[in-house]
């Protein structure tokens, strides 16, 4: 892990967690990055670093919360992108908030998981299984890049405002039919509430510039390609990557973050650490 990263941004959470869990909880944190940041990787970090601390974490993504493949190609259907994943709308709420709720209660932390290489690479679920020894998980984080984004009740009719809304450099700006689907992306949002709610609080990777994350993803199917394992086409590649910048555009969802985040770390090119500011009760 960049050592910035990890000295002013992990290990403070997991100290935060500690704490929690010292106190009788079972605390959770949320993680909020764009696609191809490498929270996948950063929460595998995470798991080593808490060994020593003897807290006993369980990380997942909010990826594995995707609706099964029937309902999800039916909850997707007809959007701009041409995709059946990613967008608010697509994840199953009832089902996390069920089994976070019995978690927090007692009870194991059994949450399903999704395999991004079935169905030709646009992936479905698997059977539910706990995410570490039962009774054994004291804290979770959780991460996702729409984590923490709120509705900001946009509308039908304000749709034509945001048509050419510039979305990242390099890449064409939001059309007029991605501009007609906001308000039923932001209304989506809605149903993400009570999870938001039910944090112990939110913690952001950001891209130094909106332009990354594209290259960050398409490095990381290159990877994926490279070690034999079932990638996506370019231009289904593309379409996940303009479907979580176009349906929640960063010029409007970014900046409400940093009010309710805990920290921020800015990440350059290569995912390296640029700096970590502390946004809100700062428990360092």
């Amino acid at each position: 892990m960049d050592p910035l990263l990890q000295r002013d941004f992990a290990l403070p959470m997991l100290h935060q967690l500690a704490d929690r869990v010292g106190r009788g909880e079972r605390p959770w944190f949320g993680l909020n990055g764009p696609v191809g940041s490498g929270k996948s990787l950063f929460c595998q970090q995470l798991l080593e670093l808490a060994a020593p601390l003897g807290l006993r974490l369980a990380v997942a993504s909010i990826d594995d919360l995707y609706l099964p493949w029937n309902q999800r190609i039916q909850a997707m259907a007809g959007n701009p992108f041409g995709v059946n994943r990613v967008p608010p709308g697509s994840h199953d709420l009832p089902l996390l908030l069920e089994r976070l709720g019995a978690w927090r209660a007692g009870g194991p932390l059994r949450l399903p998981r999704f395999d991004k290489t079935l169905r030709e690479g646009d992936g479905d679920r698997l059977a539910a299984t706990p995410s570490g020894p039962e009774d054994r998980v004291d804290a979770l984080v959780l991460e996702g890049w729409l984590m923490g984004c709120r509705p900001l009740g946009l509308g039908a009719s304000s749709a034509e405002r945001f048509v050419g809304l510039e979305l990242a450099p390099g890449l064409p700006p939001l059309s007029a039919e991605e501009a007609a689907w906001l308000s039923r992306w932001d209304q989506h949002l809605e149903a993400y509430a009570p999870l938001w709610d039910g944090w112990d609080g939110l913690w952001l990777l950001q891209p130094a510039h909106w332009g990354l994350p594209r290259r960050w993803r398409f490095q990381a199917e290159a990877r994926q390609r490279h070690r034999g394992g079932a990638w996506l086409a370019p231009a289904a590649l593309d379409a996940l990557v303009r479907a979580s910048l176009a349906s929640l555009p960063p010029a409007l969802y970014q900046a409400p973050l940093q009010a309710h985040a805990k920290a921020s770390a800015l990440l350059n090119g290569r995912r390296q650490c640029l700096q970590v500011a502390w946004l809100r009760d700062a428990e360092r």
